[in-house]
């Protein structure tokens, strides 16, 4: 068996580069892999390995001065769902791509108990996913407004047409919890008084409470794709794009020229030849289809998109 953590520390880092080479170096030493991003406000990670490589990450991290009290959501998982490590630097470890938003100033943190127990109290709440668009139709918590945004950074654009009273009590959530830590700064800023966030977020809720009150899958940022919340309910909220039929599986449309992605099941998949439109199975641009390979659990749906596409995505991740 092995583990996956996903992780975030904001903490100030003096020499970005030369941490980053220190600890791209004890990773590859280690042997973990994983993807790992560093900037001057601190540390965004997720890696996988064996439990034992685990805990010596862990124990090596939170040594540094600095990175005490770190939040490690942990999943154990039959592979290692990466092919390499990859350790980079960030200006910003979550990009909002917003100035001086510090998380010591951001919301109050609900634990993943307090949090259900406002869900269940009958306290008159909005509730915010914040997260990208495709993330939250396969899963997110009952009641939650989803936003229709490709991009975290679209989210201050977003807020600037949010019209929720800003006496009202807000509860917002992520993967993670680090979408959070710097959204809910920009509420209060905006002048959201009574502003919430899940502390370490779906995957944690998940952990600790079951995943009671959450509807469908969570969307992750490594070759799992969707990991169970509620393992009590695992039924799929999103549909395919093709059949119409309950779904959750995300693939690559086949034309290269096209590469959408979107949900599908393995019947639509096999009647479009992975393709999003009768126009894309028709294209000369079409890679051939293989089922078996496409639903794999571990397959890589940013496979086919640009470099500069894949960075972006993945640095929001948590």
């Amino acid at each position: 068996m092995y583990e996956v953590i996903l992780y975030y520390k904001f903490t100030d880092i003096e020499d970005p580069e030369s941490f980053c080479e220190q600890h791209k170096s004890f990773c590859k030493e280690l042997g973990v892999k994983g993807r790992i991003y560093i900037g001057r406000e601190g540390i965004n990670g997720t890696l996988g390995g064996t439990p034992e490589q685990m805990q010596k990450y862990k124990e090596h991290l939170t040594a540094i001065e600095g990175f005490e009290g770190i939040d490690f959501k942990t999943d154990t998982i039959d592979f290692i769902p990466f092919a390499k490590l990859k350790c980079k630097t960030r200006d910003e470890i979550v990009a909002l791509h917003e100035e001086d938003v510090d998380p010591a100033y951001g919301g109050k943190y609900l634990e993943p108990h307090e949090w259900k127990a406002v869900m269940e109290s009958g306290e008159d709440y909005v509730m915010i996913d914040v997260r990208n668009d495709y993330e939250s139709k396969i899963g997110h918590f009952e009641g939650a407004i989803t936003p229709d945004v490709e991009n975290f950074y679209d989210f201050p654009d977003w807020l600037d047409q949010f019209d929720a009273p800003k006496d009202k009590k807000v509860l917002m959530y992520c993967t993670g919890g680090i979408r959070c830590e710097k959204f809910s700064v920009l509420m209060k800023e905006k002048g959201w008084e009574d502003v919430n966030q899940l502390h370490g977020g779906i995957l944690r809720y998940a952990n600790e409470e079951g995943g009671e009150h959450y509807k469908g899958k969570c969307f992750v940022f490594d070759d799992r794709l969707v990991v169970p919340v509620n393992k009590d309910n695992l039924e799929p909220i999103a549909r395919c794009e093709i059949t119409g039929k309950p779904a959750d599986s995300y693939i690559n449309c086949a034309n290269m020229e096209c590469n959408k992605l979107f949900v599908c099941s393995k019947e639509g998949a096999i009647k479009m030849e992975g393709c999003c439109s009768e126009e894309c199975r028709q294209s000369e641009f079409k890679r051939p289809f293989d089922p078996e390979n496409a639903f794999r659990p571990f397959r890589k749906w940013y496979n086919y998109f640009d470099d500069e596409f894949k960075e972006r995505e993945l640095e929001g991740n948590a």
